[in-house]
């Protein structure tokens, strides 16, 4: 045994959530595989798999290879991922659970991938969408878990993230993990791009770990299929989500969901104006649901002010005037270590309601991939230490 390795970290997370009601709910013999890029030198993994949002059981058969391309492995070293000594790994509906420990030999720098194979007709109720220069999957009909390289004719690329949870790497004392927590804008480009910056940066005992599910909000969750997947409010979620072996600290953007969503039973009966937060209504959701959860468990809480929504299709000055109160309480009054202001790094100057030219994806809410650049460069050098 490595002496160097000394305890468990968190290399590579995501949330779990409901996945997107289509017509499609199940799926039966394909496989899923998952290219991850590991952070930290170590020599046994372990996984956690999630069926936390499936209302029935689900069973699949997991793989673990070093990665030669994006659909391919070094199938040498592909091994079974196992659960209470038993290949078959059956998930409970509500239950998360981590694998056995695997021995594993693992440079930093090197990839995994991660291939699911779902055998039997299979309720796909538990995953996340997420998106990114260091997240892209793939599915392929048929069994090819143990294949080098999947069938390019049964293909395709996915950015949804089915039961895979999280990855933990045995490894050295010095390894610490970040949690970025919050909703599509965390989901997207910048938490990746943040990763690559600390490694390039040459900062290698962290690795970031996403959980972030679009569209949720912090005080409110939809029961309705239409809206199923904007996920689980915050006072259910975190909990569950920040827990990751040796994440220190917690980074959290969130909230803008909560301002944006109601418009009335009138215009949408999903979205009363019941719904509606007040700042005050926000701020305590903020410190009870997240601060004080986070500090009880003895991590550092950082707050991400939101950005800039002007021309969003349900804008409204009443709206913008509540960012900019929630924001202000963020940078200036709220009980956290500290505050990156994504809203600064991407607003116009003069117009400080809009995105700078170039930073709006185009819906007036999301960043760009610029502006999620721009995002990743804000976040302190602090948290990359």
């Amino acid at each position: 045994m490595n002496n160097e390795y000394t305890k468990w970290v968190a290399c590579w997370g995501t949330a779990t959530s409901i996945a997107d009601q289509t017509l499609a709910r199940y799926a039966k013999d394909i496989t899923l595989r998952y290219p991850i890029p590991v952070c930290f030198n170590g020599n046994k993994l372990r996984f956690r798999f999630s069926n936390l949002t499936g209302t029935e059981p689900v069973s699949f058969k997991a793989f673990v290879a070093k990665s030669t391309g994006d659909k391919t492995i070094d199938v040498s070293t592909s091994k079974a991922i196992s659960l209470a000594g038993k290949e078959e790994i059956v998930l409970e509906p509500g239950i998360e659970k981590d694998s056995d420990e695997l021995s594993f030999d693992i440079v930093a720098g090197e990839k995994i991938s991660v291939s699911i194979y779902l055998e039997n007709c299979t309720q796909m109720n538990a995953g996340t969408l997420v998106t990114g220069p260091l997240s892209k999957g793939f599915y392929s009909y048929g069994n090819e878990a143990e294949n080098e390289e999947l069938n390019v004719d049964m293909t395709r690329n996915t950015n949804w993230y089915y039961f895979l949870n999280t990855v933990e790497i045995f490894t050295e004392e010095k390894n610490h993990a970040l949690i970025c927590y919050g909703d599509s804008i965390t989901a997207q480009s910048w938490p990746d791009y943040l990763a690559i910056r600390a490694w390039n940066e040459g900062y290698r005992d962290v690795a970031i770990i996403r959980r972030a599910v679009c569209g949720t909000r912090i005080l409110r969750q939809y029961d309705c299929i239409t809206y199923a997947a904007y996920g689980l409010k915050g006072a259910t979620r975190f909990p569950i989500e920040v827990k990751a072996a040796g994440a220190d600290t917690v980074l959290i953007q969130h909230g803008i969901n909560d301002i944006i969503h109601p418009v009335g039973t009138d215009v949408n009966i999903f979205r009363p104006w019941s719904d509606m937060p007040t700042l005050e209504d926000l701020t305590e959701g903020y410190t009870q649901l997240y601060i004080e959860h986070a500090k009880n468990l003895g991590m550092k809480v950082w707050g991400g002010t939101l950005v800039p929504i002007y021309n969003w299709r349900t804008y409204a000055d009443f709206r913008e005037n509540l960012k900019n109160e929630f924001n202000d309480w963020l940078r200036e009054r709220a009980p956290l270590d500290g505050c990156v202001d994504f809203d600064l790094a991407v607003r116009d100057e003069e117009y400080k309601e809009r995105f700078k030219e170039g930073f709006d994806s185009g819906d007036h809410l999301h960043p760009s991939e610029i502006a999620y650049k721009a995002m990743a460069e804000a976040v302190p050098v602090e948290l990359l230490k």
